[in-house]
């Protein structure tokens, strides 16, 4: 197992001793490795073991969080058992989105897809609540900015952007992870919470959790989090030495 820094075994001890818990989770980056073709993003190995066993646990409830549609979410990761899924940014919570904000996706989708259908190795992801801009798989590093770019004039201002890493996403609703984990702390009523994540739009949770609170950010870049581990291993062992702790 890898070593995690002391300050985090420590805060993740500290964590174990107040229940009830709220174990929550971004899915790309975090619990299953970044890939070009967000399809393919399956779980690292091992991870669905330990989610399993943290859902086990007493007093623990586990949550993804995820920018995915909630069906998406659910049909990539493989998981079926007692977890909280919460979709599209938060957008996905209780039920799908009504035919207008769909319709607006929709429309969303016929204005961005002919400059990505332009763009070779640019993908267009069509979610629930969004639509998504992935330019990781363009060879041409100038042409993947100057599209996440020409983007950005091309949709109404009145849409939410959400950058990260090689996409651009355009929410047709104002839903953030960090609206998402209040409404899941006030539904769950934890005595403390966890939330693990590695793109710009998990910065809206971390910063939604109190100061007694581990905040996990995976990978590089500025963050508001607590705490970091390098990638998807990293976070395997911080949730692998979680379940030890709970169990």
């Amino acid at each position: 197992m890898i070593d995690l820094p002391a300050d985090l075994d420590a805060a993740l001890a500290d964590l174990a001793r107040r229940r009830p818990v709220l174990v929550a989770s971004d899915y790309d980056g975090v619990l299953a490795p970044l890939v070009g073709d967000p399809s393919a993003a399956v779980l690292l190995p091992g991870m669905a073991d330990v989610l399993a066993r943290l859902a086990r646990c007493d007093g623990v409830t586990v949550a993804l969080v995820s920018g995915r549609g909630m069906a998406d979410l659910q049909t990539v990761s493989g998981l079926s058992g007692d977890y909280r899924w919460v979709g599209s940014h938060g957008a996905e919570f209780d039920g799908p989105l009504s035919d207008e904000l769909a319709g607006r996706r929709d429309a969303l989708a016929d204005v961005l897809a002919p400059v990505v259908e332009g763009t070779p190795g640019a993908l267009l992801e069509i979610k629930p609540a969004s639509v998504a801009v992935h330019v990781r798989k363009v060879a041409d590093r100038a042409l993947a900015s100057a599209l996440l770019d020409q983007a950005r004039t091309l949709v109404d201002s009145s849409l939410t952007l959400k950058p990260g890493k090689e996409v651009l996403e355009v929410a047709v609703t104002d839903a953030d992870k960090g609206t998402a984990l209040r409404r899941l702390i006030a539904e769950v009523a934890p005595a403390s919470t966890i939330y693990l994540g590695d793109d710009v739009t998990d910065e809206d949770g971390f910063r939604a959790l109190g100061p007694s609170d581990v905040t996990v950010k995976v990978g590089d870049g500025e963050t508001d989090a607590r705490h970091r581990v390098p990638d998807p291993a990293g976070a395997l062992a911080v949730l692998e030495r979680l379940a030890d702790l709970l169990a």
